[in-house]
């Protein structure tokens, strides 16, 4: 159990958009919207790091579970697989050396759903592409698809209220942190300032955004 919360935690908590960043030249805590996640990276160091940051926070996510399933293969249920999965996201969202300021955890989260209910991720990830294709806001469709993974794995996972009950509240409590880390995109989309996809150049965003510490 200490292995499983150590590795999980400290794995989630290694920092690639910020890394990405420094590579590029920025700190990405500084400008924009001040947040090391891919969407901030993409807009301030241009769209092959931020598709770098999300790949590489997706398997964040993804790895500890595929480790912690496998080396609990005969469990009944992947108990350690699924807190393997929360305690990433928490240490993408708030990892110890940045003092607790991380990402908001879409990718970290969609690498660990990925890997724990895939019908249920596809059809988040669906709704994600089709929310982003038709209003332009990445965080209204990152949002908007934590509900549905959480609503589809309610509907499709057997035996939701029993033996995958764990996985359920996996989904919801992976809901509520996106939510509360996108609480800044909310005031701004209800604003009418909130930046659309895709997203302006680097130079531009770092002018529209400065003293924004959404």
């Amino acid at each position: 159990m200490f292995r499983l919360i150590v590795l999980s935690y400290f794995s989630g908590s290694v920092p690639f958009g910020l890394l990405i960043g420094f590579l590029a030249g920025k700190d990405v805590r500084l400008a924009g919207s001040h947040n090391i996640g891919a969407s901030n990276v993409w807009r301030l160091c241009g769209w092959k790091c931020g598709l770098a940051t999300f790949s590489l926070d997706f398997i964040k996510g993804l790895a500890p579970v595929i480790w912690f399933a496998e080396s609990s293969a005969t469990d009944p249920a992947p108990y350690s697989a699924i807190l393997a999965a929360f305690l990433t996201v928490l240490g993408h969202n708030f990892p110890i050396w940045l003092g607790f300021r991380g990402g908001k955890g879409v990718a970290t989260s969609a690498g660990a759903a990925a890997g724990l209910m895939p019908l249920p991720f596809v059809i988040a990830f669906s709704s994600f592409a089709l929310t982003v294709a038709f209003w332009r806001y990445t965080s209204l469709g990152s949002m908007l698809s934590s509900l549905v993974l959480a609503g589809a794995a309610f509907l499709l996972l057997p035996d939701p209220l029993g033996t995958n009950l764990p996985l359920l509240l996996l989904a919801m409590a992976l809901s509520a942190m996106i939510f509360i880390r996108h609480r800044h995109n909310i005031a701004r989309i209800r604003a009418g300032t909130e930046n659309r996809f895709p997203p302006p150049k680097p130079e531009e965003f770092e002018e529209t955004m400065k003293g924004d510490a959404g």
